[in-house]
């Protein structure tokens, strides 16, 4: 036994001389970065495939290993789904860089591909990438325009995410290049990233759009415009610079980057934003411009999205930064990063003058609504959300509803009450911005990533006082929002509902051609609670054929407590359920002003809004 411990000593003594020798080694391997560079090509744009090349290079001097992995990412910040980027990868290769010999290659995982370099210091993969898919996450490439976002397209060499990297694109004749990427001198088409952070957080545009510029406090900003519209050019200029200006006033002044691109896709319904560091990619309905109440919802888009170089992509929560692409980033702060992006979007639209205090007071509450339908919101906390984002948030099925609430709105509300107590709390002298900006002074300029204790703490240094028991109740818990408590700081109260019961099923129906189909059944309702199932297919109503027009009309005659007696197939089985009505008085959430408002309340609802609280009873709020 003794000498066996005594061989078992000599040996843990040399392998502890040795490791420092085998830390420098590998490192050496490691630290030293090769040359990185991307081109990408697009020689038959309508086959929708983008072509890759990647080459690594070393110089004479340094370590080559004689296996590098390079790794297509699953997903892309900014969107919490591992999406399967590499499903789009076809025709992968390698060659030796110096002899152009083939190098042999194996696939060691669903995103890895795996090249026995043999030490070469220069070699090259090729792999070309389907690109059929316009959003803003993915990438479309086909004989109009590109787009992609580098995520979805690059694959990075295993080890070297710190490292830099150059983009050379080779468009079609004719077509023009726009990115966030900033350009290298005297090479033409070709962007530098100083990591991969950088480089994944830069979409970029190849076609022949339409750019708008302006500048603010003397740094250049750009609209790049792809595809046709009902869009106003310059009140567009006008408006988008109005959002900046405002935002940059709100963080102090201060503008972080060097030059700003917004690329807007123009498609024919549907929309969208990811945000970046010095661009955003959004998508828009091209004839969604007109009437006014459409167009300040794509201005709502761009203030988000705008925002979000502060609060995300600089002041950036725990997990998020620098990024794990390969695995799920969790994260409990989403509600703060979404969802208070979400509050300030339409706040500094009226900041900015682009719409009034009674039209913010229109989208609050119709946010306030969409919360209150959804009885998820007392079975799923903001920070749950925030956390479960990854399985559920973009996995909405049926039942989501009733067991989960989006970051999004409730993290706006949240922001919106955190804002009002912090306002109260500190006479006025503080809010929700004064949060912000000591998160951007505090934690990015001091390259720091934030966790729930520190917004909290932050929060409280605003209010100059304990919030310990708003986020105990209402971020980490699941209670009922507060509203008229905290409203009321600002003079102002949800209205109550009003006029009678109406009859309630509680059930919302899809017309699929000639089919009524139960679409979602809310928990607690009388069609959840008497046995009514999604996607029962409503075949008659009392006896008699009814479409989704007709069987709301013939509901709306009933009382509440009436019977309503359903024929639906269930799959292929005919059944029937006799549902007893239930009674609802409709809600507007609309804020108004409390009946006699003090000078504080008065004051500091001019210090939120911009405006005069408006009196008791006044139309239009």
């Amino acid at each position: 036994m003794l000498h066996f411990r005594f061989r078992a000593l000599l040996l843990l003594a040399a392998i502890l001389l040795l490791t420092p020798a085998l830390v420098q080694a590998q490192g050496s391997s490691r630290t030293a970065s090769p040359d990185i560079t991307y081109t990408v090509s697009m020689p038959q744009p309508h086959t929708h495939l983008l072509e890759v090349e990647v080459r690594i290079k070393r110089g004479a001097g340094a370590q080559s290993p004689r296996q590098e992995t390079l790794i297509m990412p699953v997903w892309t910040p900014g969107s919490y789904l591992i999406r399967e980027f590499a499903r789009h990868v076809q025709d992968f290769a390698a060659t030796d860089g110096a002899s152009g010999r083939t190098l042999p290659w194996t696939k060691v995982n669903k995103n890895s591909w795996r090249v026995t370099t043999n030490g070469a210091k220069d070699w090259r993969a090729t792999y070309r990438v389907y690109a059929n898919e316009l959003t803003v996450r993915t990438n479309e490439l086909n004989d109009r325009h590109a787009f992609w976002n580098n995520a979805a397209l690059l694959m990075y060499p295993d080890g070297f995410l710190r490292a830099g990297s150059k983009l050379v694109i080779n468009p079609p004749a004719g077509w023009k290049i726009a990115t966030g990427l900033p350009p290298v001198a005297g090479q033409n088409n070709t962007f530098s990233a100083e990591n991969f952070d950088v480089l994944y957080d830069s979409p970029v545009e190849v076609g022949n759009f339409k750019t708008l510029s302006f500048e603010v406090k003397g740094v250049p900003h750009r609209i790049v415009i792809e595809g046709e519209g009902n869009y106003d050019p310059e009140r567009l200029r006008r408006d988008v610079q109005k959002v900046v200006e405002t935002q940059v006033e709100m963080m102090g002044g201060e503008i972080p980057y060097r030059d700003y691109t917004f690329i807007v896709n123009l498609i024919g319904s549907g929309g969208g934003g990811l945000e970046h560091l010095n661009s955003t990619a959004l998508i828009a309905t091209r004839y969604g411009f007109r009437p006014d109440s459409n167009y300040l919802d794509f201005l709502s888009l761009v203030s988000h999205e705008f925002f979000h170089l502060w609060n995300v992509k600089r002041i950036r929560p725990d997990a998020l930064g620098p990024f794990d692409y390969n695995n799920e980033n969790y994260t409990k702060l989403l509600w703060v990063a979404e969802g208070i992006t979400a509050y300030y979007e339409a706040l500094l639209l009226r900041r900015a003058g682009l719409i009034s205090d009674r039209q913010y007071l229109d989208i609050l509450a119709g946010t306030i609504k969409d919360v209150q339908s959804k009885p998820g919101r007392l079975v799923m906390s903001a920070e749950e959300a925030s956390f479960d984002a990854w399985i559920k948030y973009y996995r909405q099925d049926e039942n989501a509803a009733n067991s989960q609430i989006s970051y999004y709105d409730k993290g706006a509300l949240l922001g919106l009450l955190l804002d009002l107590q912090i306002r109260k709390m500190s006479g006025g002298a503080r809010s929700l911005d004064d949060v912000m900006r000591y998160l951007y002074t505090e934690f990015f300029k001091k390259n720091r990533n934030y966790s729930p204790a520190d917004f909290q703490r932050a929060s409280e240094i605003a209010a100059g006082g304990s919030l310990e028991d708003f986020f105990a109740r209402y971020v980490r818990g699941r209670e009922e929002l507060p509203y008229d408590a905290i409203l009321a700081n600002v003079g102002l109260r949800l209205e109550p509902p009003s006029g009678a019961e109406r009859p309630y099923l509680g059930a919302d129906l899809n017309q699929d051609n000639d089919r009524l189909i139960v679409r979602r059944l809310y928990s607690g309702a009388p069609a959840y609670e008497q046995g009514l199932n999604a996607n029962d297919q409503i075949v008659a109503l009392d006896g008699y054929r009814v479409n989704r027009d007709q069987f709301g009309q013939r509901i709306a005659e009933k009382r509440p407590g009436d019977t309503a007696r359903l024929t639906v197939f269930r799959i292929d089985e005919l059944r029937t359920f006799e549902i007893k009505l239930g009674g609802i008085k409709d809600a507007s959430y609309r804020p108004i002003a409390v009946e006699r408002p003090t000078e504080e309340q008065a004051r500091l609802y001019q210090g939120w809004l911009g405006a005069r609280l408006p009196r008791y009873g006044e139309i239009g709020l």
